[in-house]
């Protein structure tokens, strides 16, 4: 289980998390949702011990992680951009991290991530000839060959488009069950958040909105916020797919 203990961030005097306590469970995956600006990325980075916090702690399966670093913590984090190394080769990005780390996975574990990404056609392509698509299977195949206990993802899905972006919300989930994964992922889309996630964290000016499954969101918001950002944006897509496919509906009849 990872658990934040009334987690305190202030930058230049500004408060940015003040009290926040959470408790996020093995195999679960949370969508970090709301607007931009709102610290979503700073609040992986807090648990990835790549920004400090200023009280006090976040532990891991009840040990204290707050001084460790990302590497030592066994956490992996997977950038918008991918940061794939141009010169190599899929094969080699995939297998770049057993370099230093030989013994944790073995060649078949490294085949059954690339079978069940379905990237196998393309080992001996460079990352330019691939699609977004594509190279995000990459990052996410490269990241997982180093078993990490914690996956963060930082708006994973963002440069991708239409099926693609659902074929990659399946492999996440597949993913996660099965390698028994915790994944908080980043996301400014309140559908992409309610259809990958357990749960959903709703952000708003460094305080906690609401912190639910989906149907409870949906169901039950606790408050204006979690209405206007998620429900509200949910059913103006909802209302404009459905004024494809019928001619003279008013605004209020999808929604009433």
């Amino acid at each position: 289980m990872l658990e934040l203990r009334q987690v305190t961030k202030k930058y230049d005097g500004s408060v940015i998390f003040e009290d926040l306590s959470l408790k996020i469970n093995k195999g679960e995956i949370v969508s970090i949702l709301g607007p931009s600006g709102c610290s979503k990325s700073t609040l992986l980075q807090m648990i990835l011990g790549l920004t400090d916090i200023s009280s006090g702690r976040i532990t891991y399966n009840g040990a204290d992680i707050t001084p460790v670093p990302m590497r030592q913590g066994g956490f992996n984090y997977i950038f918008q951009d991918y940061v794939l190394f141009p010169n190599l080769n899929i094969k080699q990005n995939i297998e770049y991290g057993l370099h230093s780390n030989p013994n944790v996975s073995t060649q078949e574990e490294v085949d059954e991530l690339i079978e069940l990404l379905d990237i196998k056609a393309y080992l001996n392509k460079r990352i330019h000839q691939l699609s977004d698509g594509q190279k995000q299977c990459v990052t996410l195949a490269r990241t997982l060959i180093m078993k990490p206990k914690l996956l963060l993802l930082d708006e994973p899905l963002s440069a991708l488009d239409g099926m693609i972006k659902e074929i990659i919300k399946e492999r996440i989930r597949e993913i996660v069950v099965r390698y028994q994964l915790t994944a908080l992922i980043v996301t400014n889309d309140p559908e992409e958040a309610m259809t990958l996630s357990d749960r959903i964290l709703l952000l708003s000016d460094g305080k906690v909105a609401q912190f639910a499954e989906p149907s409870e969101i949906i169901h039950n918001p606790t408050n204006d916020f979690a209405t206007n950002f998620i429900l509200n944006q949910l059913n103006i897509k909802r209302r404009n797919i459905l004024s494809l496919f019928a001619d003279g509906i008013s605004q209020a009849d999808p929604l009433n």
